[in-house]
């Protein structure tokens, strides 16, 4: 496989004639240039009038190879042919190598420009590309791959750092100015007798010692600028610099029209660990999403609902101590069930859609206002008031899916996430959303129970006081409050699919009915103690008493209920009751949980850590009025009652789902401390 090297366009901020005398002060021998052992020039010719000349040169370098490699091989040295075209007219120097040794096994090939900047002529501009095809080598491939880009990188580097000595050094010596070319009546072009030590002297190729940057002929604006680079994006290995200028190519020429920002090409690479073809693949998937969804114009064109603007509980607040967009968004104070069941989750999406796309937005102003590459924010998230009403099945779905478009469309723009004050609950709702989040955002979460963020190492280490929000102690009111969301507002299922947006609870809940004297039970069989069972039902019609009993035997399958006739086992009201009459409550089985009474319209959620395995029942039971409290009616003949009496019939929409201990203790290092969640800090190197 051919692999291919670009680099930015290198710019020396002086002439090109007198870049091209620091140049030949590089040549015959270069202290700098350790490895360039000797060279012998095969051919050289000049016009007449002095204004092209062109030099191939034979190079002898000792490349920086195992000794073991070099003795297979066979070579002490490695072996580079040059030529090079200088043009005084056009005022340019172009460059072409290419390996001599191994060229059987390993093919080896560069092209470098010394050329005028476009829009300076003062100024000088170095590109460069390089290409490696190693066919075989002794099996050792991976390893001569290895060396090769090693040694790339540090020709990179260096090869700046070389003219730069000499245009001091020149400097220092008085010379800051070098006469242009001038014509003169032309001749043809005549042979020059070999001269080893001609001043007009080549590069020595990028893979094999130090040169500067960057690609062929191509229109300027397709090319990046290294300062650019280092002023808007960041510092970058020559490596990656060659990532970004290839995808960045690549775009240009496959995308017509209008191609992302080089920070969002970036960000793709960065999140593929700099694997081109990974990147490539994701950021044409994403690119194909934003048109489809039109989202390059979701700023102009979305408007968030009243009821976000009213109950949604996150905002953005200036910025923390790196100079990085702050979000901060109180969790524990929004109705998630809520906003959910008004808007639907196609609107929710657009609303995180938005606030990401405003991030992006306010890191490019951070980069101007600061004169530093700001490329992701930092989220603070208060966890206070959290609980399992947070963990209503449909919103935890909604919440999934939208963490897979965000991760999958805005990679590495999370710098830091802030959890603050989690309590006891976080853990379960972390084992569920974990999985879809990247391992590399993982590592930028820093988690805080209680107060623990007030203390060395919390909140102050990334946020300036005078920011800090009310609820976390400070003086700025920014967030609102939240609240629960009436349900006034709440839309039918139907209104949702009119929408082309479907509740999770269609597939999800299931459905029971509970009359007085039979009850509606579930069985959930547990092998491994301290696993967690949770919960969430609404009680639709009547009110409910909920309770968790645990039995060591199972309780015998549930009779087929002759009243199915009458609804009672239909889809839309399913009744099993497991708990034989013959059973005796601390003896056959026993109470886990004190009886909660649940009123009509209430949404419960809840979970239970079992402490032994076995049988756990969970019941939901017809809820009497004291009066009717003393009355002890055989069950059949409650539910004989019970189906001529309307109100005595009880309907509830549930759903459970059991944790195991394993998955439950899996809480990224969460650990539990005198009753209350301990804190975890995984720390995160700045972006």
């Amino acid at each position: 496989m051919v692999q291919k090297y670009q680099s930015p366009v290198r710019v020396y901020k002086h002439p090109f004639e007198l870049v091209m005398a620091a140049y030949e002060r590089r040549f015959p021998t270069c202290h700098l240039i350790p490895m360039f052992v000797a060279s012998d020039v095969i051919s050289e010719e000049k016009s007449d009038d002095d204004s092209t000349h062109r030099i191939e040169r034979r190079c002898k370098l000792d490349i920086d190879a195992p000794r073991l490699l070099k003795r297979i091989a066979g070579v002490d040295y490695v072996y580079f042919v040059q030529k090079n075209t200088l043009n005084r007219r056009e005022r340019t120097l172009h460059i072409e190598s290419h390996n001599e040794t191994f060229s059987n096994r390993v093919i080896i090939h560069e092209q470098c420009c010394y050329s005028v900047h476009p829009e300076n002529e003062g100024w000088t501009c170095f590109e460069q590309s390089a290409s490696l095809d190693i066919k075989s080598f002794f099996g050792f491939e991976s390893t001569v791959e290895k060396i090769a880009m090693k040694q790339y990188a540090n020709s990179i580097k260096k090869g700046k750092e070389i003219i730069e000595y000499y245009l001091h050094e020149l400097e220092d010596e008085g010379t800051t100015h070098v006469p242009r070319w001038s014509p003169r009546p032309a001749s043809p072009v005549k042979p020059v007798t070999p001269n080893t030590h001609s001043t007009t002297l080549p590069t020595m190729p990028a893979v094999a010692i130090a040169a500067p940057s960057e690609t062929s002929k191509e229109g300027q604006a397709d090319k990046l600028d290294a300062d650019y680079i280092n002023r808007y994006l960041g510092d970058l290995t020559p490596l990656q610099e060659s990532c970004l200028i290839r995808l960045r190519s690549w775009l240009q020429e496959t995308h017509k029209g209008k191609i992302p920002k080089d920070q969002h090409i970036l960000r793709f690479l960065r999140a593929r660990d700099f694997n081109l073809d990974k990147a490539r693949e994701t950021l044409c998937q994403s690119l194909t999403w934003r048109k489809q969804h039109q989202v390059d114009y979701l700023l102009d064109t979305w408007t968030s609902p009243q009821v976000l603007l009213d109950y949604y509980t996150g905002g953005w607040h200036h910025h923390d101590r790196d100079g990085r967009p702050l979000y901060i968004l109180r969790l524990g104070q929004m109705d998630t069930k809520g906003l959910v069941r008004a808007l639907g989750e196609e609107s929710l999406l657009r609303h995180v859609l938005s606030i990401n796309e405003e991030g992006l937005r306010r890191c490019e102003e951070n980069t101007k206002v600061f004169g530093r590459p700001i490329s992701c924010w930092t989220c603070l998230v208060d966890l206070e008031g959290l609980n399992m009403r947070h963990l209503w099945r449909p919103g935890v779905k909604a919440l999934l899916r939208i963490i897979e478009v965000v991760e999958a469309n805005y990679p590495e723009t999370l710098g830091r996430l802030l959890i603050l004050r989690a309590p006891r609950v976080f853990p379960v709702l972390w084992t569920l959303v974990s999985p879809f989040i990247d391992e590399n955002t993982r590592k930028k979460f820093l988690i805080y129970a209680g107060n623990d963020y007030q203390g060395p190492g919390g909140l102050l280490d990334y946020i300036d006081r005078e920011i800090i929000p009310d609820f976390l102690g400070g003086e700025c009111m920014v967030i609102p409050e939240g609240g629960l969301v009436p349900k006034s507002l709440y839309r039918t299922p139907e209104e949702l699919e009119n929408d082309d947006i479907r509740l999770w609870t269609e597939t999800i809940y299931q459905s029971a009915s509970v009359f007085k004297g039979a009850p509606h039970e579930l069985l959930i069989e547990i092998i491994d103690a301290s696993s967690v069972i949770t919960w969430d039902f609404d009680v639709c019609k009547g009110d409910v008493i909920f309770n968790i009993y645990h039995s060591k035997r199972a309780p015998a399958p549930p009779k087929k209920d002759p009243l199915g006739a009458h609804g009672i086992t239909s889809p839309g009201g399913n009744n099993v009751q497991l708990i034989d009459k013959s059973w005796q409550l601390g003896q056959d089985y026993s109470m886990v949980e004190s009886p909660l009474t649940c009123k009509e319209g209430e949404s419960v959620q809840g979970s239970h850590v079992t402490r032994w395995p076995g049988f756990y029942i969970l019941q939901w039971k017809f809820h009497s009025m004291p009066a009717c409290a003393a009355t002890n009616l055989p069950r059949v003949d409650d539910v004989l009652a019970t189906l001529q009496v309307s109100s005595h019939k009880c309907k509830v929409m549930y759903y459970t789902e059991v944790l195991g201990s394993e998955d439950f203790r899996y809480t990224m290092n969460l650990r539990f401390k005198k009753g209350g969640l301990f804190t975890c800090i995984n720390n995160t190197s700045s972006n």
